[in-house]
């Protein structure tokens, strides 16, 4: 377990702290993450990486030259925002434009995409590309929905390598594309791992018993099978990912591959040794010849005791990059021809400097009944957050089911932070509609993860309706939910039935807006819909999950309800007695 540690939710952001101070000669730390400590030449694409924190040496360990120009870092086991991530590619872009890189989870697809949307906006050419090389969670007909694991490194290497020769930006996308599909992971764990400050693990394996089909955020495996000795797992490792070719790859005789046997947290280097051993061997017998593999902790999950072992099928380009130099933190491969740092010696004055350290623009100027608005609006967030703090490790159980166990620690940052920043502005005379879109920007921005995104276009969304001047009625507030819920099924792509907080979003808004149509005053349309979102939430344990983490682990969520879901129905009882005291 997760010994060492202050408070739980700072955990992520103490953990770069300190890995940026004890490794200057390689990276400086901006706000979302790091980058290179020294800028790579003018024009060169800068391919940033990223994703949450809990899986070092991914994602910040894995910059420097040769390999990434940057890593946003998220909350444990979340997504990095937008903003970091857009903050991030503006520190190392230098002018040739920005290739975003990270496995294929809900929320970095959400926040990554966003940031791209920005990025290009902004006039800084940028494409987007999710890893999807773990077999055990979809099939070859869906592998567009295969999670990322630790086939991250060799894809992240082969673009990292093809931005060090020159390519422009367009090519450097499709190499890292190539590679993405050539590469195959498969995982087996015997214990899963516990997030700072949990009293117990995500998931548990019996004695004699291990996990098979993991992935890297504490999810349980797709299934279960006896223990098996060290020649056994490599046995089970190495046919599961024989069995499935990529496109271009038509027997195995006189094949070459990258391979990565990774340890995903607690098992040892002579473990992983003795395993490797015998993946050698099966892979020599096939007529697979493994080039410069890698044995080691790459991919991690906090202290999960799991191997994963990864190919990625080379030819003559992608041998190249994979073998090219490299030197980072935690990856050093060859020897680099060093660059030099600013003849100031300070590596920032190279890197064009971003506006997001600029001074915050003024408020929008608010009317008296805007202002008292936006107190009833503080005063709602204040009940957000005090039931997400009361109910933080109820969510994360319930998400620890079939998902990463991270949906409280979230809510809490997220409604901690969206409560702070609502009192600043509230303290600056901010009218409703800036209050509550400041509150959704600090979610978005701490939070990270798909909960974080959602929860920045609902508060976004009540925001623009009740606006900065007149005082809100209840029709604008109606319309301000109706709305969050057509932009959270817009940006999210999930629907009723999918098993999400869609199913408790959709019902609250029509409810509401109903009672409200018929005449009923906020507070009582309010109580109804509340009414409404307790029953929906309780029905999503009868639900089988068609979206995110929980997806592939689907059967085991059975009789337990959604844990955003969860979250959502308790907020909106939370807010109703605000409601009620300032009608």
């Amino acid at each position: 377990m997760t010994r060492l540690h202050n408070e739980p939710a700072a955990f992520a952001d103490e953990a770069l702290e300190g890995f940026a101070a004890a490794h200057r000669r390689w990276v400086r730390p901006v706000p979302g993450g790091v980058v290179r400590a020294v800028p790579a030449p003018a024009g060169q694409v800068a391919v940033v990486v990223g994703g949450g924190s809990g899986h070092y040496p991914a994602f910040s360990g894995l910059v420097g030259q040769g390999l990434a120009h940057g890593a946003a870092v998220g909350n444990v086991f979340a997504s990095p925002s937008a903003q970091q991530i857009r903050t991030v590619a503006r520190a190392a872009h230098r002018s040739g434009g920005v290739l975003l890189m990270y496995g294929n989870y809900a929320g970095d697809v959400l926040h990554f995409g966003q940031a791209a949307e920005r990025l290009n906006a902004e006039g800084i050419p940028t494409r987007t590309l999710a890893v999807t090389d773990d077999v055990s969670s979809a099939g070859p007909a869906e592998a567009h929905k295969r999670r990322g694991v630790a086939g991250d490194l060799p894809v992240f290497k082969a673009a990292a390598a093809a931005a060090e020769q020159g390519l422009p930006l367009d090519a450097v996308a499709e190499v890292a594309a190539h590679a993405n599909a050539r590469t195959r992971s498969f995982g087996i764990a015997f214990s899963g791992c516990t997030l700072p400050g949990a009293d117990h693990p995500l998931f548990t394996v019996p004695e004699g018993r291990m996990a098979v089909g993991l992935g890297i955020h504490g999810e349980p495996g797709i299934g279960e099978q006896g223990l098996p000795s060290a020649d056994e797992a490599a046995e089970l490792l190495v046919t599961t990912l024989l069995k499935e070719l990529p496109d271009g790859v038509r027997e195995l005789s006189g094949q070459r591959a990258a391979v990565i046997l990774n340890g995903l947290g607690s098992v040892k280097y002579e473990e992983l040794f003795v395993v490797y051993r015998r993946v050698a061997q099966l892979l020599t017998e096939a007529g697979v010849e493994p080039v410069d593999p890698e044995v080691g902790e790459l991919v991690t999950s906090f202290d999960m005791a799991g191997v994963s072992l990864t190919l990625t099928w080379l030819d003559a380009d992608l041998e190249a990059l994979w073998t090219a130099p490299a030197d980072t933190p935690a990856y050093r491969k060859g020897t680099v021809t060093a660059q030099s740092a600013p003849e100031t010696g300070n590596p920032a004055t190279d890197i064009p400097a971003t506006d997001d350290t600029a001074a915050e623009p003024p408020l929008p100027e608010a009317t008296d009944a805007s202002r008292a608005a936006g107190t009833t609006a503080l005063a709602a967030l204040g009940a957000v957050k005090d039931v997400v703090d009361a109910h933080a490790d109820e969510l994360g159980r319930i998400d620890a089911v079939a998902g990463d166990g991270d949906h409280g620690i979230g809510m809490r940052r997220g409604s901690t932070a969206a409560y702070e920043a609502a009192v600043r502005a509230h303290a600056s005379g901010a009218g409703a509609e800036s209050l509550l879109s400041l509150a959704a920007d600090a979610w978005a921005d701490k939070a990270g993860g798909t909960s974080g995104a959602l929860w920045g276009v609902i508060l976004r969304s009540v925001a623009t309706a009740l606006g900065n001047r007149e005082r809100p009625t209840s029709s604008a507030v109606a319309h301000g939910v109706l709305e969050a819920s057509t932009g959270v099924r817009r940006l999210g792509g999930a629907q009723l039935g999918d098993k999400t907080m869609v199913d408790v979003l959709v019902p609250f808004a029509e409810t509401l807006g109903q009672h409200i149509a018929t005449g009923a005053d906020l507070s009582t349309a309010w109580d109804a819909a509340a009414t409404e979102a307790d029953r929906a939430a309780e029905a999503t344990a009868r639900l089988l999950p068609r979206m995110g983490r929980a997806r592939p682990h689907a059967q085991k969520s059975l009789g337990t309800p959604d844990a955003g879901a969860h979250s959502l129905a308790l907020i909106v009882r939370a807010v109703h007695p605000v409601l009620g005291s300032c009608r």
